[in-house]
């Protein structure tokens, strides 16, 4: 109820962006309202959560363009992605909106950037969220281009991040994105396994136990939606979740641990 009240009451105030942070600061109060006061500021949450959907919409449009070329891939990827969000028409059409203005070559980011470290810089698990996501979206033609690389080094750049950082972070997700049940944990998998934790068969079992505990707190749902990121995006995070179990079960029976 205060979800439909929210998205009328903000469209007719401020369009389009008004009726996105009414959606969120109604969704918070139906939650609320079924589960209890959770003590978050639900203003403040519902502008983190605009703020970051308009972020990654732009960048992935940026990124589809980067080589030059915006694959078919690429956009089934962004579909797929709104399909998950379940956007209404009207917010779909914003969001491709959003996209094609990411695609311009000439569209510069840094403005997008400047204000999304304003309003999301000081969560960390925000800032990790959207960087997994965009290497995704990099994924999602079946390899990362050279050009889409760099894209993807300067927006980790402006988020904060050192090279180094964003070379292990992304080193992880590339290898998070593969696993399977069942599958077999051949000498090649294992080690993408060790990759995706972020760690080697040089580390001890204390140093993988904790890699692991970190990326499972790092895409935790209570987390990332007490930090701002929108509650349908959570579905993103888990799937990373579940790869991450997958490759530490696979090291641990391989270690006997």
């Amino acid at each position: 109820m205060f979800k439909l009240i929210g998205v009328v009451a903000g469209y007719l105030l401020s369009g389009f962006w008004g009726a996105l942070i009414g959606y969120f600061v109604g969704s918070f109060f139906d939650r609320m309202r079924s589960y209890g006061s959770g003590g978050m500021n639900p203003l403040q949450n519902a502008v983190r959560q605009a703020v970051f959907l308009e972020t990654v919409f732009i960048s992935m449009g940026k990124l589809a363009k980067a080589d030059g070329h915006v694959s078919q891939d690429e956009i089934d990827h962004v579909e797929q992605f709104m399909l998950k969000l379940g956007m209404t028409a009207e917010h779909r059409l914003r969001a491709i909106a959003l996209f094609k203005q990411g695609a311009d070559p000439a569209f510069d980011i840094a403005p997008i950037y400047a204000r999304f470290m304003t309003v999301c810089g000081h969560t960390r698990n925000l800032k990790d969220m959207l960087l997994v996501y965009l290497i995704v979206m990099a994924l999602a033609d079946g390899h990362v281009h050279p050009a889409e690389e760099a894209l993807l080094t300067d927006i980790a750049a402006r988020l904060g991040y050192d090279q180094a950082t964003f070379r292990h972070m992304m080193n992880m997700v590339l290898n998070q994105g593969h696993f399977g049940d069942g599958q077999t944990a051949s000498a090649t998998v294992l080690d993408d396994a060790y990759k995706a934790l972020g760690v080697s068969k040089d580390s001890t079992d204390a140093e993988i136990k904790r890699a692991y505990r970190k990326l499972i707190s790092q895409y935790h749902p209570d987390k990332l939606m007490g930090q701002g990121l929108p509650q349908d995006m959570i579905a993103v995070a888990t799937e990373q979740a579940k790869e991450i179990q997958v490759a530490y079960d696979m090291v641990k029976k391989s270690r006997n641990m």
